[in-house]
């Protein structure tokens, strides 16, 4: 199926949708966003110290990198693709309690996945109408960031636990490059296309998976100096030996208290990072 956008402001829309449509998914982020607002307050009591300014270290391994990893739902998108799919089929309340487990650090990713994705039992037709009807929205200052990474050679890659189906059309849209995309692939069955489960050899599938993404594609694109940017426990977890060398841990739509305490660095606004980088 093709689905075609266009920009405005830091949000995809249809390129004719309809005005009931799009107040409709309008009015169903917003909802989201207050639920999850209440779930995970941005304001809380931690018990360790939380960076909020980059370290000399910090400084200096962003002008080593030459690629930055980026999480999807909740960091480079505002919203949270598979708990809105979820919404979406019905299901919204059940898997949003799996999701929040699952980013908290709670329980292991592919055993949240498979829950959820058996409580949502998505088909081909499901997916196709979702990305219809659900333009991602980019979080604030996403394209101004890409645009200081480009201007620094510095590759982009979006390494998500959500779906190849709904993150690849968006990757298109931005100028990056299919090979560039991580994330879970949904399998359906032929001809009725039933939602059949989902690849258990995509890296991100897994705990663990996102920094066997990092080593992949450091040895696949040649790369040295990675940063991941995410919110959840699953971005910290990017961080290590041969993984990202810098974990960039982000506050401004879901706060998370043990991901903000694990990162090397806290932002709660994407200009943060943009305007370190324009001061190297």
């Amino acid at each position: 199926m093709l689905v075609e956008f266009y920009r405005s402001s830091d949000m995809y829309t249809l390129v004719r949708p309809t005005r009931g449509l799009v107040q409709a998914r309008t009015n169903l982020h917003k909802s989201a966003m207050q639920r999850r607002s209440v779930d995970h307050p941005r304001r809380v009591t931690t018990t360790r110290a939380v960076q909020r300014e980059p370290t000399a270290e910090t400084i200096a391994t962003l002008g080593q990198l030459d690629g930055v990893c980026f999480d999807v739902d909740s960091t480079f998108c505002q919203d949270e693709s598979i708990d809105e799919l979820a919404e979406f089929l019905g299901c919204g309340d059940v898997v949003r309690e799996l999701t929040a487990k699952a980013m908290g650090g709670n329980v292991l990713f592919q055993d949240a996945l498979k829950s959820r994705l058996d409580a949502m039992n998505p088909s081909r037709a499901d997916v196709d109408r979702f990305l219809i009807e659900h333009p991602h929205i980019l979080s604030e200052g996403i394209r101004e960031l890409l645009g200081v990474l480009g201007e620094r050679g510095i590759k982009v890659f979006l390494v998500s636990g959500g779906f190849r189906q709904i993150i690849e059309p968006l990757a298109e849209q931005l100028g990056i490059p299919k090979a560039h995309v991580f994330a879970n692939n949904l399998l359906f069955e032929d001809g009725g296309g039933a939602y059949a489960g989902f690849d258990p050899e995509e890296f991100t599938s897994r705990s663990g998976g996102k920094r066997e993404a990092v080593m992949h594609i450091k040895k696949a694109f040649g790369l040295e100096t990675i940063a991941m940017v995410g919110d959840g426990a699953t971005d910290a977890e990017a961080k290590g030996e041969g993984g990202a060398k810098l974990f960039i841990g982000y506050g401004g739509t879901v706060y998370r208290e043990g991901v903000a305490e694990r990162a090397d660095w806290f932002v709660m606004r994407i200009d943060e990072v943009t305007s370190a980088l324009k001061g190297l």
